[in-house]
Order: C-alpha cells, then structure tokens, then sequence
C-alpha cells in the first residue's frame, strides 16, 4: 500500500511526472485541498485497470447513506488511456482520515493527484 502524493500547481508552472500506484493506495485528507482533488491514473498497460475509490457511504456525523452497493466508485480505465477521477472530501473515511484506491493492474500505470481549491 502507497500513501498518494499530491502535487499543487503555481502559476510559473510546475514539471510533474506520473508516479507508481500499488494494488491499493491511499489520499490522506491533508493532501486533499478543500474542495478535494483530481486523480489522475495514466495506463500505459495492455490491459485496463479497473479503478476502485472507496466512499466510506456516512455523512459527517457519521450516519449511513444509502449509496452505491459497497460504498465505492469503480470504473475501467481502457489500456493506453488517461482518466480523471473527482474525489470529494466527503469520501475521507471519517475514522481513518483516508480514502482507498485500488487498481486491478499495476505495471505501467502511474497516476498524478491535485489538490481543489
């Protein structure tokens, strides 16, 4: 498991390059700017990575919604492809302070992740 780095953009510019994702990562809050952050995931696989962001699925309070079945977000990033997924910070696991990302194939996809707001 990887802790995500984020990376915030100034108005000079700023060189990024995708870095390694894990079979299961994680956003800690505190990289997250208020309004969340874009994920990036690059596939530079032959086959697709099939991307899986969990939704802890309670509110603030800690009360439960009724959500997606399982409380996740998942979706197939299509091999040789670039995809951008919004995290809220309502998706922080509210015990942990973390959301979890896992990916279905990790040789050749690298990821970059920017702070909102």
């Amino acid at each position: 498991m990887g802790a995500l780095a984020a990376t915030t953009p100034t108005n000079a510019g700023t060189v990024v390059s995708g870095a390694a994702v894990a079979g299961t990562d994680t956003i800690d809050r505190s990289v997250m700017g208020p309004k969340g952050a874009y994920l990036v995931v690059i596939n530079g696989n032959a086959s697709p990575d099939v991307v899986t962001i969990t939704d802890p699925g309670v509110t603030p309070a800690g009360n439960p919604l009724n959500l997606a079945p399982g409380g996740v977000i998942s979706k197939s990033v299509t091999n040789a492809t670039t995809q951008v997924f919004y995290v809220r910070p309502e998706q922080v696991n509210p015990t942990t302070g973390l959301v979890t990302v896992t990916h279905s194939v990790t040789a050749t996809v690298t990821y970059q992740l920017y702070p909102v707001g």
